[in-house]
């Protein structure tokens, strides 16, 4: 179970900074900061909004070699250092570092046909794999509740599409814009409610649910940072957490001090090749459906290289800060795929 984890883990970290895709500019300094310009005002309409969240869209290309990756379901395991490669559509390549003493670092990476992660398991290597298309037809008896695909829009630059909504948009009572839209799937349709800053028009928060209404994900970017080259905002924290249909959820935060747009930091030409060296080798696809798979490597001493003793166990839900977000009513149970996740103040319109 606890390879398992771990290996929710990796996807996680890998997937969310897929997200990062960015126009030709390079965004490398912390400070200063321009406040992002008002894109929006009071009671904007879907294509409005649809205009301030797509600009995104010129990201094609993003770096970084500040990243830092936190498990916040497993306190007890330190954070991670990484660097982060991506490029438009599904090219990405993440490599994290842990502490000696721990034993290793993860390859995390995606390219158009399949997504990976490598991780050390006991004295060995162990790559997981999966074919994007294959993964995504049986996206319902998955191990990971998610398509690994969906993690690219967590960080918060997920696209707005007008002809997907289904309400919207809304002004909450915390001054935040909700829009619900739907998501077709070889699995059914999902919904996905996004919360955006109502001046500036970027994405704060992702919600998540399966064809059968039931919450799997959601994302809560913070830290925020206007490219006024690039004229994007980017959120330079985001947490993530998953609601697998058995076991309890789990939630990692990923920080990165500052990010290189529509430039690549490797000249490596194998950059988003999967590696071929690996002697152990699992298919997700195969997996899928398996309610005890025996974790992602069921060796002693656990995917990663970890074992229990340094690990620590896992946090309930109950008992987890992180499932309490601060500055949102509410909590994960409160929302709900058939109504708002607030009340309006000016009321739902369609378009």
């Amino acid at each position: 179970m606890l390879d398992r984890q771990f290996a929710w883990v990796g996807v996680m970290s890998m997937m969310g900074l897929l997200s990062l895709n960015a126009g030709c500019v390079r965004a490398v300094s912390n400070t200063p900061f321009p406040a992002p310009p008002v894109v929006l005002n009071a009671s904007p309409d879907i294509h409005q909004l649809a205009a301030a969240v797509n600009r995104t869209d010129a990201i094609q290309q993003l770096s970084t070699n500040s990243a830092k990756v936190d498990v916040l379901s497993m306190p007890a395991v330190p954070k991670l250092n990484a660097t982060v490669n991506v490029q438009r559509e599904k090219r990405f390549r993440l490599k994290a570092s842990v502490p000696i003493i721990m034993g290793a670092g993860i390859d995390l990476g995606s390219n158009e046909n399949e997504f990976w992660f490598e991780v050390p398991d006991n004295m060995t290597q162990t790559l997981y794999y999966a074919n994007h298309e294959q993964y995504a037809r049986q996206l319902n008896r998955a191990i990971l509740p998610v398509d690994p695909t969906w993690l690219i829009e967590a960080i918060g630059l997920a696209r707005l599409d007008p002809a997907t909504v289904l309400s919207g948009p809304v002004i909450r009572s915390d001054g935040l814009i909700e829009v619900r839209t739907s998501m077709q799937t070889p699995s059914g349709m999902y919904q996905r409610v996004v919360f955006i800053e109502p001046s500036a028009g970027y994405i704060t928060n992702l919600f998540l649910y399966s064809p059968d209404g039931r919450q799997v994900a959601k994302s809560v970017a913070s830290d925020h940072r206007f490219n006024a080259t690039a004229n994007v905002v980017l959120p330079h924290r985001v947490k993530i957490e998953l609601f697998p249909a058995a076991g309890p959820p789990l939630a990692m935060q990923l920080e990165v001090a500052s990010y290189t747009v529509n430039q690549l930091l490797s000249g490596d030409p194998e950059l988003f090749t999967m590696p071929t060296t690996t002697t152990t080798k699992v298919d997700l696809v195969q997996m899928a459906g398996m309610g005890s798979p025996g974790g992602f490597g069921s060796h002693a001493a656990g995917a990663m290289g970890y074992s229990s003793a340094t690990t620590g166990p896992i946090v309930p839900a109950a008992e987890a800060p992180w499932t309490r977000p601060p500055g949102l009513p509410g909590t994960a149970a409160a929302y709900s795929a058939n109504a708002p996740t607030g009340p309006p103040l000016r009321g739902i319109r369609y378009e």
